[in-house]
């Protein structure tokens, strides 16, 4: 077993996703149920809290066995997202949050210093949680001393789908820390990235935009499934070095000459081929063959 385990929950698979964007809650369900995903995020503030059956989102979501992890999405100030916090747990869900305390309207970019203040609080009073981030591994460090149970650091600007644009850091936030799991959320935009990120020894990847506004979003959903298993299995199993030169994959010494059982194949070929071409010339016995 290789389960994602995060404040000591388990879960089979390791890839989360979104509610938002889909062209109609059905597509939705459909998309959730062959992901796999067995975590599912939910915008508080764009959903009818209190009103389940009303509300088409959390409608479609009612009766499976997700666990239904509220986001903080459109916040701005820790204060705003400390009360989304509280709202949700209020209205039903569980203690979970993914925290977003959002600095700019243009990029999505966190707020570091505000993200890392309702971390605070929220932990005090009970809360897991699971903030998304920048790639920054002093702020990263700071999250996990104030208690999160999961770093989320961004791939790439929200909804880009620009791919993991910054490998480098994200190689050196998995290196450094190991004391909590580590989430690539935001910017992927197609399979090979959820691999990439999960290569980099990510332990999950949580995406939205890439399968709701894919041609075939559930296809997509599929697709985003096998690349986090198949990502997985390759960190583990562990990559090739990386040469500037070719490296052959015969070595030499099994090239050193051709087998006897191949010598006689090409002295045979020699035969019949001479034989074809030059059939009066083999009756009189003139064909010369040389099998050196």
């Amino acid at each position: 077993m290789d389960n994602l385990v995060i404040a000591g929950r388990s879960f089979r698979s390791r890839l989360m996703l979104g509610t938002g964007k889909y062209r109609n809650p059905e597509v939705m369900a459909e998309c959730h149920r062959v992901s796999g995903a067995e975590i599912v995020t939910v915008a508080v503030r764009r959903v009818r809290l209190g009103d389940g059956q009303g509300d088409s989102i959390l409608r479609q979501l009612a009766g499976h066995c997700y666990l239904l992890l509220p986001n903080t999405a459109g916040c701005t100030t820790a204060e705003q997202a400390v009360r989304t916090a509280y709202l949700a747990r209020e209205a039903g869900f569980s203690n979970w949050i993914k925290l977003e305390v959002i600095g700019d309207d243009h990029t999505l970019f966190p707020d570091n210093e505000g993200l890392l203040q309702a971390t605070r609080i929220l932990v005090k009073n009970g809360f897991v949680v699971l903030p998304y981030t920048t790639d920054d591994l002093i702020n990263a460090r700071k999250l996990i001393d104030a208690g999160a149970s999961a770093i989320m650091p961004m791939g790439a600007p929200i909804g880009s789908g620009l791919g993991i644009q910054n490998r480098t850091n994200l190689r050196i936030l998995r290196e450094q820390i190991t004391s909590v799991p580590l989430v690539v959320d935001a910017g992927v935009g197609t399979a090979s990235d959820a691999a990439v990120a999960m290569e980099l020894g990510y332990d999950a990847v949580l995406l939205n935009t890439a399968v709701a506004s894919a041609r075939d979003s559930v296809a997509m959903a599929r697709a985003m499934r096998h690349a986090v298993i198949a990502g997985r299995l390759a960190f583990k199993a562990g990559r090739m070095g990386r040469f500037l030169y070719a490296n052959a994959s015969s070595p030499a010494p099994d090239l050193a000459g051709p087998t006897p059982v191949l010598a006689a194949t090409v002295q045979e070929y020699s035969i019949q081929s001479a034989a074809r071409s030059a059939p009066n010339a083999a009756q009189q016995g003139s064909v010369a063959v040389d099998s050196a």
